[in-house]
C-alpha cells in the first residue's frame, strides 16, 4: 500500500489520510489486524489509534497532526500563577530572616567591647583547657 512518506531522519513517520483511511476502512470491514499491521509496517496500536480517531471523528479525525497537542496560554497559567505566588511568599520569608539577622547582628557588635587597635586586649577572655 502506498501514500506513507517518511519525514526527516529519524523513525517517525507521517501518513497520508487517504492512506488511513484506507487502512481503517479495511479493519472495519474485518480484515485480522495482526496481519494488517505487518503488511502495511504500522504499529497495531497505532492503527486502532486511527480506527478509533475515525469513529469519533469521521475524516478530521484521520488528518489531524500526531503528537501533544500545542499548549494553550490559559490552561498553563493557573499552574504558572500558583508557582508564582509561593515564590513569592519564599522570598518574602527569606526578606523577614535576612532583616531579624541583620538587626541581631548590630545588637550582638554593639554589645562587644571594642578592640584597642592591633595587639590591644582581646574582646573576650580565652578559655581555659
Amino acid at each position: 500500500m502506498k501514500g506513507a512518506h517518511k519525514r526527516g531522519r529519524g523513525k517517525r513517520r507521517v501518513y497520508a489520510p487517504e492512506f488511513k483511511l484506507r487502512v481503517v476502512q479495511r479493519m472495519i470491514a474485518g480484515e485480522a489486524v495482526a496481519r494488517l499491521s505487518r503488511e502495511v509496517k504500522v504499529k497495531r496500536a497505532m492503527l486502532y489509534r486511527w480506527r478509533d480517531d475515525y469513529r469519533k471523528e469521521g475524516m478530521a479525525g484521520l488528518q489531524r497532526p500526531m503528537g501533544r497537542p500545542p499548549l494553550k496560554l490559559d490552561e498553563v497559567m493557573p499552574a504558572g500563577e500558583a508557582r508564582m505566588r509561593q515564590l513569592e511568599r519564599k522570598v518574602g520569608q527569606q526578606a523577614l530572616m535576612i532583616d531579624f539577622l541583620q538587626r541581631a547582628f548590630k545588637r550582638v557588635k554593639g554589645l562587644r567591647p571594642a578592640s584597642k587597635g592591633p595587639g590591644g586586649t582581646a574582646s573576650m577572655e580565652r578559655s581555659r583547657p
